[in-house]
């Protein structure tokens, strides 16, 4: 077995923790970072996006659903949605 000078624990510790820090929490994201990921879910269900910056950003390619509260998501999705809707809120991001 090879041992590593001490000289290279704070290197290998920086790495094994890189991806920690790469990915920050949910509840770090910015305000359009929490949008993008609520609405994303909406539109792989297939929500047609009425708005500029909906379209903009999803398109209407594959959308089915005009209501909202048409969109068939699962159980994970709609804990998905609400927790990130609970995160805008705290964040007092706009609606």
């Amino acid at each position: 077995m090879r041992v590593l000078p001490l000289a290279f624990l704070p290197a290998t510790l920086a790495l094994a923790t890189w991806p920690l820090l790469a990915a920050p929490a949910l509840a770090e994201f910015p305000c359009d970072e929490l949008w993008g990921e609520r609405n994303a879910v909406y539109a792989e269900a297939g929500y047609c996006f009425r708005t500029p910056r909906g379209i903009r950003a999803f398109g209407k390619a594959g959308c089915r659903y005009d209501d909202i509260a048409d969109v068939p998501l699962s159980a994970r999705d709609r804990a998905k949605v609400a927790e990130i809707q609970r995160r805008e809120r705290a964040a007092g991001c706009p609606r």
